[in-house]
Parts: structure tokens; C-alpha cells; sequence
């Protein structure tokens, strides 16, 4: 889902926050799975050639250069972009910026040349620069490490030409050069020096990295949607496969198809919300409000929505199904759920043989609906949220017709409609028709939205 490069002079310690930032977004984020890689490729034929430009020193900058965009191009499309539109997010050593510096600034072929030579190649989302004293990062270089690992002669291992690009990097990439389209999008952190302790290195990346993805920043080169509705698939297709194993004591699975019965989707939602709201009242006279004031918060809306397409689950197997889009951090998770547990009663919490100690998790069947219906209306919880507070004395199944009507978020609409015909709409089909039961319009879905 993002594209994550780690940018900085040779010995700079690449290498080590490459490693680093893979371990903090597997182990705080829900992604798919975080993908390590690097650029140029030497695994690649065109990585190689741009590679083997630097070592003969054959080429003019222009011509590196041309060898390194068609190496990224290639890498781009054939190998990262799948993987975004996945959930998963790639860190790659060395990205575009260094061929911003090595060469449009340090081989004066010029930025603008250098990003239009590159400019179908995938933007960063996030560029994070290392930074190292020249004279440190040549002392690595030159200690055996990296040379056994890398070769580093391909590399300028003198004093003046690491300042220079180090020079280069500063310029770039701290607003003193001017970003040149379109790779002036992602955003940028740094510098982090890494010249003392590893430990401190890490601490100053995990923070960097944290403070990104909890602003929860739009993916530059794949739509959120996208990413989504492959995760939504997926868990479809998982919740196809379980089985029911009622004698160690999972219950048994529910109807996938009907999920509505014979509920109105603006009614499941008006009752859960006052369920919420007198739990809220009764919560305040006793001044201990510690919970989500809303149940179409990210929060309570991703678990309540992940936990309708799982039998039960755990902490980790929830987040694991949560996804990118709807990640919700270990620690938050843990509070949401003990909340719906102990203070709204719509799960139940049971121990198996195959879950030991872990209590495993379970909507019950009176928020089994609820809890589908939350990912359907995802697109437009905040719309449905204004228009409340805006119509306080209209009545809640006006909400969505007239979102719809008002709306110029037609993308969102569009989501929905796309998440029904995953999910279903959650009426049974007594033809053997399913086209009869497909939404394609936004009148089927406000028709659906009133329970007809």
C-alpha cells in the first residue's frame, strides 16, 4: 500500500533502517506483508548494466542515468505495484532521490532532466533520509562490511565526493532545491543521523515511522478502494473455507448470504446507535467516559465489521484481518475490545483447546448484522456522522438518499456499491438468478438502504 524508500550517502546506514523500518511496520502494522527490496537491482539484468555503468565509468551522467530509470521503471511496474495494490507495503533502499543527487546534482546532469527521464516510475509515499558524517560513513565502508556485502568500489569512496553528496542530499531533500514534479508528493522525514547507537538510530526511526502512518496518509501510487476490496475478497473467500468445529468449542458458522434477515439496514444501524448512546448517557452521569462517542468511529467500526467475517478471533488473528485500510493498532484493539465485551455486550469472549489461554472473540448474533453493515457504509461513516449532527430532528433512513443526493463524493457511493456485490447484500435469493440481487445503480441502493 506504500512505497517507503531509505535515502543517504554510501555507509550512511541504509541498510540497517531498511531493516529496522520493515521490523516496526510488521510488528505495528496490519499490511499484508512488508516487502524489503533495493534499487538498482542486483538480482536484475538492468539493474546490473546500471551497476556495471557506475563501475567502468563509460557513460556520461546521462547515460547512468538512463540505465538506473530504466531499472526502476521495470522495478516498478513489474514488481512493487503489484505488491501496493495487495496491502502490501515495500521498503526499498535507494529510490528515486538518489538518482535526483548522484546523478542530477553530483553529475550536474540537472534535476528536471533526471525526474522527467523517471517520471512513470512510482512515486515514494515516504522518503526517509539517513544521515551520516562523510568521514564516519567512509571508515564503514572501508572497515570490510560493506565492501564483502556490496562491493563497494562501484561506489566514490573519497572524502570530496561523499561531501558532495552528502551536500546533494541536504539540498534535495531539505527544501533547498526545489522537488521536481511529480516526485514532489511524497512526504519526507529527516535527516536521522545514525553516528551514535544503534539503539538511538532506532528509537528516532521508530518514531519517524509511527507518527506517518498514524496520520494515515492516502497512498500515492495505489486507491485505497482498490486495496481494499482485494482484502474484502480475501476474507470472503477465508470465510468460505472455515469449517465447523462446534466439539472444541467454536460455534457454528452463520448464514453468509442472508445477514440482513428481515432488518432494514437504516434500522440495524438507529439501534445500535441508541444501544451506544444510553450506554454513553449512563457512562457520563458517572464521569467515566473512556470509550469511542461514536460507534462509526474507525475504531469500533473496523472491528465490529472484521469480526462478521470471522468465526471468533483473537488479538492477532483480528489485526491480521483488519488489513491496512482498517488497521487499528494492538494496544487500541485490545481496549475496543474488551469495551464491547464488557461494557456493550456484543461479543463473547470463550477459551478453545486450540486457543489455549488467548480468549477468542465473537460477535454475537444480535451484531452479526450490525457488524456487516459497518463495511458496507464505510466509505461515508463521516458523512453519515455530519449529516446527523446537521439533521438532528430528521429521521436516520433519510440519511442516505440524501447524502446521495447532495454528494459529490461519487467514489464513495461507488465503494459501496462495489462492497455489497463482495460482501452481499444480505438477502436471501430464492431464484437462481444472482443478477437479481446485484446493486448497480444508486437507486438499488437506496432501495436497499430502505428494505425493499
Amino acid at each position: 500500500m506504500y512505497l517507503i524508500s531509505i535515502e543517504g550517502g554510501d555507509g550512511s546506514g541504509k541498510g540497517l533502517a531498511a531493516k529496522i523500518v520493515t521490523e516496526i511496520l510488521e510488528k505495528e502494522f496490519t499490511f499484508t506483508s512488508v516487502e524489503k527490496t533495493g534499487e538498482p537491482r542486483r538480482d536484475h539484468p538492468l539493474g546490473r548494466l546500471a551497476i556495471e555503468s557506475v563501475k567502468m565509468q563509460k557513460l556520461k551522467p546521462e547515460g547512468e542515468a538512463g540505465l538506473f530509470a530504466a531499472d526502476r521503471l521495470d522495478h516498478s511496474h513489474g514488481w512493487i505495484l503489484p505488491h501496493l495494490k495487495e496491502g502490501r507495503s515495500v521498503v526499498s533502499e535507494r529510490n528515486i532521490h538518489s538518482s535526483l543527487v548522484y546523478q542530477g546534482i553530483v553529475g550536474n546532469l540537472g534535476l528536471e532532466r533526471v525526474a522527467h527521464m523517471n517520471s512513470a516510475a512510482l512515486i515514494p509515499d515516504l522518503c526517509i533520509w539517513v544521515d551520516c558524517d562523510p568521514e564516519i560513513a567512509l571508515k564503514r565502508i572501508k572497515a570490510g562490511t560493506l565492501r564483502n556485502l556490496s562491493d563497494k568500489k562501484e561506489y566514490f569512496e573519497t572524502s570530496e565526493l561523499q561531501r558532495k553528496i552528502r551536500g546533494g542530499y541536504k539540498n534535495l531533500l531539505s527544501g533547498r532545491f526545489e522537488m521536481p514534479t511529480p516526485f514532489d508528493m511524497g512526504a519526507i522525514i529527516g535527516p536521522i543521523l545514525n553516528e551514535t547507537s544503534e539503539n538511538n538510530f532506532r528509537k528516532n526511526l521508530t518514531i519517524a515511522v509511527k507518527n506517518f502512518l498514524h496520520s494515515k496518509p492516502s497512498p500515492i501510487n495505489v486507491e485505497t478502494h482498490d486495496v481494499e476490496m482485494f482484502h474484502l475478497r480475501k476474507l470472503m473467500n477465508s470465510l468460505d473455507g472455515q469449517s465447523t468445529l462446534e466439539d472444541i468449542g467454536l460455534q457454528p458458522l452463520r448464514n453468509n448470504k442472508n445477514w440482513l434477515g428481515n432488518s432494514k439496514p437504516w434500522k440495524i444501524l438507529l439501534d445500535a446507535q441508541k444501544t451506544h448512546h444510553q450506554k454513553l448517557q449512563k457512562s457520563s452521569k458517572e464521569d467515566n467516559i473512556l470509550f469511542p462517542k461514536s460507534i462509526l468511529s474507525h475504531s469500533i467500526s473496523s472491528i465490529c465489521g472484521t469480526l462478521s467475517l470471522m468465526n471468533s478471533a483473537d488479538i492477532s488473528e483480528l489485526r491480521e484481518a483488519l488489513g491496512p485500510v482498517r488497521n487499528v493498532s494492538y494496544s487500541h484493539s485490545r481496549k475496543i475490545i474488551k469495551f464491547l465485551h464488557s461494557e456493550l455486550s456484543w461479543i463473547s469472549q470463550t477459551k478453545t483447546i486450540l486457543s489455549g489461554e488467548t480468549p477468542k472473540s465473537r460477535l454475537k448474533d444480535d451484531y452479526y448484522p450490525f457488524g456487516r453493515l459497518l463495511l458496507i457504509i464505510w466509505p461515508i461513516r463521516s458523512e453519515i456522522k455530519r449529516w446527523q449532527k446537521s439533521n438532528p430532528n430528521t429521521h436516520l433512513r433519510f440519511s442516505l438518499p440524501q447524502i446521495i443526493k447532495e454528494s459529490q463524493n461519487f467514489q464513495a457511493i461507488n465503494s459501496m456499491i462495489s462492497r455489497l456485490n463482495i460482501l452481499g447484500n444480505g438477502r436471501k435469493n430464492n431464484n437462481n438468478n444472482n443478477n437479481n440481487n446485484n446493486i448497480n445503480s444508486e437507486e438499488d441502493l437506496i432501495k436497499w438502504w430502505n428494505g425493499s
